[in-house]
């Protein structure tokens, strides 16, 4: 309802107590604070850029909230997903950001849908809502809230982080662009890394989730220029904005349906390629590496593929690292040929992947190798709890 009836909209004597340093904003006002109350917002995804997003909508007076996340609270979320605490790690995180919403302004009305967007369930979703704030992490989601956007024409606001760098736009807003014109095509599964992998500085969250909220309100109000046709760019280890400029690309498809976006972006046949790559390599569990350990045998190297920083947080014993890098660039390769001089090759990572895309090119090197399944997280999780899981 970005065009309520203003006259039907009152603010109680707490709500104008509360809101006073924006009613004295003559960009917001007694009507532009009516504004925030009728309006609704869905914000996808409860994560890095949904936790400081949803504590400013929150305390700017939006009148409903719609939050759709169907993930836990981990220890590992807290160093950046600032609406969870301690307290809540293990438990639903839509139910840890309702009661963080709530302590910060009871007025809301906060709507949970703990489930994972889909092409079933997208439209249905987010036709409630006036504008849409994409804080997701993955290419498949993304492109799927696009298009539900677009079919619904809604306002998206969108961003995304990785280490110390973030994007913030707006799209599908009054004729601008959508992320469609920004990636026309998704890039190959496994070619970005996911924070898990690479990292995030986690103050970056709060930089680029404080911009979705900020474009979000300036939406609502109708005031300002928005970021609609303006990637902003930043870079926090230099601390600096950038901007590029987008257009509606009239040559891009039509879009009329949701539709599958794992298969659309790769997903199931990178699974399907993977497995069939795991099915013809040869694997061990962390339990027979631990056997082999104990065993005292020295026909064996067992090698970490993990970055240079990675090794420095955790390492199993006798273990040396070659980084996957330096393997892909094919200086690791001869490395690798010098260090095993006739010995087996075990290999591992954090969880598996990255060592079995190491054996992959060592193997068309003519170095056989065999993984070890789970990497150093098995490793810590079910022999030895004294490794740091990170």
């Amino acid at each position: 309802m970005l065009n309520p009836n203003l006259d039907e909209i009152q603010l109680t004597k707490e709500e104008y107590e509360r809101y006073s340093r924006h009613l004295i904003l003559p960009e917001v006002g007694l009507d532009g604070q009516k504004r925030l109350k009728a309006a609704s917002v869905l914000c996808i995804g409860t994560g890095g850029l949904g936790s400081p997003l949803l504590l400013y909508l929150a305390a700017a007076g939006i009148g409903r909230i719609g939050i759709v996340d169907f993930d836990v609270v981990d220890n590992s979320n807290l160093q950046r997903q600032v609406i969870h605490g301690t307290s809540w790690v293990g438990k639903p995180k839509i139910a840890s950001a309702k009661n963080r919403i709530l302590e910060i302004n009871p007025n809301c009305q906060v709507d949970l849908y703990e489930t994972r967007l889909s092409s079933e369930n997208a439209l249905e979703l987010l036709a409630p809502y006036d504008v849409v704030v994409d804080g997701t992490d993955n290419f498949p989601t993304r492109y799927l809230v696009n298009d539900a956007c677009v079919l619904l024409d809604k306002p998206n606001v969108y961003g995304s982080i990785f280490r110390f760098e973030g994007q913030a736009t707006v799209f599908n807003y009054e004729g601008g662009p959508n992320y469609r014109d920004l990636y026309p095509e998704p890039p190959p599964p496994g070619m970005v890394p996911s924070c898990a992998e690479g990292g995030v500085l986690g103050v970056l969250c709060g930089i680029i989730g404080t911009i979705q909220a900020t474009e979000t309100i300036k939406i609502i109000l109708g005031q300002g220029n928005t970021l609609s046709g303006r990637l902003m760019l930043y870079n926090a280890l230099d601390m600096k904005f950038r901007e590029l400029k987008l257009r509606p690309n009239p040559e891009r498809p039509v879009i009329d349906k949701l539709i599958d976006y794992e298969f659309f972006c790769g997903i199931p046949q990178a699974k399907a390629e993977e497995e069939k790559r795991q099915m013809a390599m040869e694997e061990m569990t962390v339990q027979e590496l631990k056997e082999l350990l104990d065993s005292g045998a020295d026909n064996f190297v067992l090698l970490d593929v993990r970055n240079p920083n990675e090794y420095e947080i955790a390492k199993i014993p006798g273990s040396v690292l070659v980084p996957l890098p330096d393997i892909e660039s094919g200086e690791g390769v001869e490395k690798v040929k010098e260090i095993l001089n006739g010995h087996r090759l075990i290999a591992h990572c954090k969880m598996g992947g990255r060592s079995a895309k190491a054996l992959g090119i060592l193997q068309e090197a003519g170095i056989e190798g065999t993984n070890v399944k789970g990497g150093i997280t098995a490793w810590s999780r079910e022999v030895d709890a004294s490794v740091p899981e990170y």
